[in-house]
């Protein structure tokens, strides 16, 4: 690990929501505060959908990481954004199908930072680790990195439903670029997030105004060009509820779409 796993007390802030606890509260999850709670319920609420969404994305997860470690071969994954551990995390997943593979998690939050231990258990022939960084320092996450993965080799860049903090969209493509420069070829982009609708921006709104770091939602054509330059896997750009669902998919395909695609 690049940094010390202990958060003092102090460096959480416990008075205000934040993205990572409010997400494990949508999951069900215990590691939140009665603020983070609160504007949950609020959301959930206003935009029911949320739940569904919060869902899809540890689903669509868990079925891309799969298929880019058993179909594709990739041994490599960069998980930025990671939140807080759930089941079914990156390195469970891609170690089940190769007990090979190496991922690095990255996040600046100092509740996921305290929780970091539990992202690094690991197969004995693989690897994991966990960076306390800002995904926008792209320099410092790739330098750090490159302590666990060979940069040297395809990698798979992971942003689920993270780049809505990022406001400006030519900001996050250029972002996401700084990244895919330094994979060679063979390399992927798994990417969710939420589109903007009508309903979406209001619950971004919502979602600020409760007190939390603003997060938008972005017009489905912005999202469809972070793809720009790589080779979508099929079934390509769309709600995540519709990639490669394991099961019959009932009700609604949810608001949130993403794609998996390779660098040429």
């Amino acid at each position: 690990m690049s940094d010390d796993t202990s958060a003092p007390a102090d460096r959480i802030d416990t008075g205000t929501p934040h993205s990572a606890r409010v997400w494990n509260y949508w999951l069900g999850g215990k590691d939140n505060y009665e603020v983070d709670r609160l504007l949950g319920a609020a959301m959930e609420e206003s935009y029911p959908q949320i739940i569904d969404i919060a869902r899809a994305s540890r689903l669509f997860q868990a079925r891309a990481v799969r298929y880019l470690a058993q179909e594709a071969g990739v041994r490599q994954f960069l998980d930025l954004g990671t939140g807080l551990p759930t089941a079914n995390a990156t390195h469970e997943v891609a170690q089940a199908v190769a007990p090979s593979a190496r991922i690095v998690y990255v996040d600046h939050d100092p509740i996921v930072l305290a929780h970091a231990r539990a992202l690094l258990t690991s197969r004995p022939e693989g690897a994991t680790d966990y960076v306390h960084a800002d995904l926008r320092d792209s320099g410092t996450v790739l330098r750090e990195a490159a302590r666990t993965l060979d940069l040297q080799q395809p990698v798979a860049l992971m942003v689920l439903s993270t780049l809505g903090h990022i406001a400006d969209g030519g900001e996050a493509a250029a972002l996401l670029r700084s990244y895919l420069d330094a994979f060679p070829a063979g390399s992927f982009l798994m990417l969710c997030d939420t589109i903007e609708t009508e309903e979406t921006r209001a619950a971004s709104d919502d979602y600020a105004s409760g007190g939390a770091m603003p997060y938008i939602s972005r017009p489905r054509e912005i999202m469809r060009s972070f793809s720009d330059g790589l080779d979508l896997v099929e079934p390509g750009f769309g709600s995540i509820s519709l990639w490669r669902p394991e099961e019959p998919v009932t009700g609604e395909p949810v608001d949130q779409w993403g794609f998996v695609a390779a660098k040429r």
